[in-house]
């Protein structure tokens, strides 16, 4: 994969905590952790809604949502990707309220690999 293509995904406090390789999005270590839609909505390697994607480029969402969005069928599992060995520093980013969650720093949970998380089925 070309680097060029990745694109960092940043906390509020300005840290790369994900890389995005359109459509799938990558944790620190290069593991699958999630997919973008066309309509920037960002879904679990579970299918289950995440959040959606800024500009900046960050993970948001409402802290108290009265409708929840329905799970998607995850796409295929894409292989590991090996992360940027240096990421340029966050741009500057709006402020957000407190009815507006950063996804990667609030509740990094919702987004892991394929083989683990609280979420996963178990095995009988």
């Amino acid at each position: 994969m070309n680097p060029s293509s990745i694109i960092p995904i940043y906390t509020t406090r300005g840290d790369a905590e994900a890389f995005l390789a359109y459509p799938h999005l990558y944790n620190r270590q290069g593991d699958w952790i999630g997919w973008v839609t066309p309509e920037r909505e960002v879904y679990s390697v579970l299918g289950h809604y995440v959040g959606n994607l800024t500009d900046e480029p960050r993970i948001l969402r409402k802290r108290v949502t009265s409708t929840l969005k329905a799970s998607k069928t995850p796409p295929e599992r894409p292989p590991k990707v090996l992360p940027l060995a240096t990421v340029p520093l966050a741009p500057l980013m709006k402020e957000i309220t407190y009815s507006i969650m950063d996804v990667l720093l609030e509740e990094p949970e919702l987004l892991h690999p394929v083989d683990s998380g609280e979420l996963r089925q178990d095995l009988d």
